[in-house]
């Protein structure tokens, strides 16, 4: 059997290989029959050679050009790559090539192209600003189903997008309307133009079909469930996984024991948010004569998804659990990730533990990694735990994790680890799921506690790795670009903050301008600013280290229910827990692919949170039209200022159009507006008060005005 399938699958490869030499040699675009000719196509072969025709055309490997041509990519001026639409028709392609510029395409070069479709693109000129060029071929719709408003009348109904890259309005069928009222967010789904067919110059309008009716886009349920398809989040689970969660024990079982240390007499605990509701890790702290011991036990969820199980492949689908205030889009089902592999109280829960051992200064003595089984034995809030060390009567083991806590922080950041602390905003809803305030977040001991520990843990395993040349998927982040670091100058001399860029930027460069700007008025924009400079970090098998945190070792070892790469960690340290010669579980490109899809994904659930906490503020910002606020001036434009209100972390738009007091003008070295007949000045950091003119809803824009 395996033999007949190797047959096939190199008899693919042959014919595959005839028909790209056919057109190499011919020189020129060809028919088809023309390429079947002298590729020397049997009879036999015609059929499977058409559809090795249209794999290669839709892999972009060869293009299919007016009048039933094939051309070769690499012998045509064609670029392929990204189609990204501006709201006004015209777009950019992003290649796919390091190194290529960006591609200009006007309205009439889009041809029927939506956003984020991935696409063949001709240069046609090389004008000043770069190249120029026309869509050729869409090779593959970014996405065929599109969340909108439904709008009917009399004679037509037609859907509003949400996303105003994909046009104006996508017409659908009267009798798709039928019973749904006028202003229901839907979802539709693109029936014109069709990518198959042959681009047009003039395709029309886009024409689609409803498929989900979402309901009031003004319920809150109903903006997340619009943020979740918009994104293309996989919300549903397959049959198949599902089963598959429904099959697993609802208890440990002895079978499940094998292997393990018995670590259920250590008096392990979760400390986590009010409503957490899946618990992979729990901690413990024991002090002694000459230092402390740090366990940190990590659900193990890889006891129960196999390489490959349905399960499996559903999270590497996700990649990542995405969070909004009032719903979840978990990585794995309930039934595992919020009970048997979730460390809930007083239950025995399988575990892979890393036991770290201290010295009384916080250097890491020894470090022993293994399966384990632990039971904890309470569940903490992270403000329970703030009460209690306050408190005379808190239990040891919480005194001994807020030392160990202080040194390891103190260590951390003298190696010149980056802490921002920066506030971050929380959503309260209410009981009926409504939406009822937003306030600070708070950040406080146990926060740190847990952070600290899980650096820690991370930066082991990181080690344990690579000083044994073990292939794992690692957490890798860049230093900042140099210009986009003089971006960031600018703003900051704009204060009054003196800051030379030196040649070698360093996280102890990065970490002075912080301490610099501790306790002024301006602390929080330039933080915000500074961190905004920074690069993304990312999942790679290649280790360049970690600038945010100045550590040369770095993974994701911590969270295997809601992030992937973790539970690629997880499986590699089992593998090799005990073995002196390393025992690979991924190859190498595995390994660059996993962290690339993985990094993709991520990026997609932050900026899923971020839209989401977009629609959140207009919606609370709506019914406070000509209320004050306090602000901070946080950048200047030519066409106005940004402020963002102090305690709410809401930004709006202060207008020049609105400013009927002078003419002003914008002044980019130094980043502030000056009037023309005042001289009144409005700068980067300075403190204004604002009223609340207007928001747009649609646009998720909020314009002020300055309140004098």
């Amino acid at each position: 059997m395996k033999k007949k399938k190797k047959k096939e699958k190199n008899k693919k490869l042959a014919l595959d290989s005839r028909l790209l030499n056919a057109l190499k040699n011919a020189g020129r675009p060809i028919f088809r029959r023309e390429i079947f000719h002298l590729a020397h196509v049997r009879p036999e072969e015609k059929n499977e050679a058409k559809a090795l025709l249209n794999q290669l055309v839709r892999a972009g490997n060869i293009v299919k050009l007016k009048g039933s041509r094939y051309g070769l990519l690499d012998m045509m001026t064609l670029i392929q790559g990204e189609l990204r639409l501006h709201p006004d028709g015209f777009g950019f392609v992003i290649p796919e090539k390091e190194g290529q510029e960006d591609i200009f395409i006007p309205p009439s070069g889009i041809k029927g192209a939506l956003h984020g479709d991935r696409v063949l693109a001709r240069i046609d000129r090389v004008a000043k600003k770069g190249p120029e060029g026309t869509i050729v071929r869409i090779l593959e719709r970014g996405r065929d189903k599109i969340v909108g408003t439904l709008y009917r009348s009399k004679n037509i109904a037609i859907v509003t997008p949400e996303d105003e890259r994909f046009g104006p309005e996508i017409i659908v069928p009267k009798k798709d309307v039928k019973g749904i009222k006028s202003g229901r967010a839907v979802v539709v789904k693109i029936t014109f133009p069709d990518p198959e067919k042959v681009i047009s110059p003039r395709p029309g309008p886009l024409r689609g079909r409803i498929v989900e009716v979402l309901g009031d886009p003004e319920d809150l349920n109903v903006q997340t469930k619009i943020v979740i398809r918009s994104h293309d989040l996989p919300y549903k689970f397959e049959d198949e996984a599902l089963q598959e969660a429904e099959k697993l024990p609802k208890k440990i079982r002895p079978e499940d024991l094998k292997g393990r240390r018995d670590l259920r007499d250590l008096p392990f605990v979760t400390i986590d948010g009010d409503t957490a509701k899946d618990f992979d890790d729990a901690v413990y702290v024991k002090k002694h004569r000459s230092g402390y011991t740090l366990y940190v036990s990590i659900a193990d969820v890889s006891h129960y998804v196999p390489i490959g199980s349905a399960l499996d492949l559903e999270a590497y689908k996700r990649g990542t659990s995405v969070y909004f205030p009032n719903d979840v889009v978990p990585m794995f089902p309930e039934a595992l990730s919020n009970w048997i592999a979730s460390l809930v109280p007083y239950e025995d829960r399988l575990t892979v533990t890393a036991k770290i051992s201290y010295d009384l200064k916080g250097n890491v003595k020894r470090c022993a990694f293994y399966p384990s089984v632990i039971r904890s034995s309470r569940r903490y809030t992270y403000t329970e735990v703030r009460d209690l060390l306050e408190q005379d009567s808190c239990p040891k083991e919480l005194k001994w994790m807020e030392e160990l806590c202080n040194i390891l922080n103190k260590k951390r950041i003298d190696r010149g680890s980056l802490d921002f602390d920066l506030p971050e905003p929380k959503i309260v809803i209410g009981l009926q799921g409504e939406l009822e305030q937003i306030v600070k977040r708070e950040r406080n001991k146990a926060h740190q506690i847990i952070e600290e520990f899980m650096i820690a843990a991370n930066e082991a395993v990181a080690t344990f790795f690579l000083d044994r040349e073990i292939p794992t998927l690692l957490r890798v982040h860049e230093p900042p670009d140099k210009e986009r670091l003089m971006d960031f100058q600018r703003y900051a001399e704009s204060v009054g903050i003196h800051v030379e860029i030196p040649d070698e930027i360093t996280p102890e460069f990065c970490q002075k301008i912080i301490n610099n700007a501790k306790g002024k008025s301006y602390e929080h924009m330039i933080n915000t600013l500074l961190l905004r400079s920074m690069k993304q970090a990312v999942y790679s098998p290649h280790n360049i280290g970690h600038f945010g945190l100045a550590s040369p070792k770095y993974l994701h070892f911590t969270s295997p229910i809601r992030r992937y790469p973790d539970l690629i960690v997880h499986r590699v340290l089992k593998a090799n827990k005990r073995r002196v010669r390393k025992r690979p579980v991924y190859t190498l490109e595995q390994l660059e692919n996993i962290g690339k899809h993985c990094s993709e994904r991520e990026r997609t659930a932050m900026e899923a949170e971020r839209e989401m906490f977009d629609r959140i503020k207009v919606r609370y910002m709506k019914d406070k039209i000509g209320e004050v606020f306090q602000g901070t001036i946080t950048n200047c434009t030519a066409f106005g200022f940004f402020v963002e209100l102090d305690e709410l972390f809401i930004d709006g738009a202060v207008k020049l159009v609105d400013m009927a007091d002078d003419y002003y003008v914008f002044d980019k070295e130094a980043m502030l507006l000056r009037g023309r007949r005042t001289g009144k000045i409005y700068k980067v950091g300075q403190k204004i008060r604002v009223r609340l003119q207007s928001v747009n809803i649609q646009r998720r824009h909020i314009n002020f005005v300055v309140e004098e």
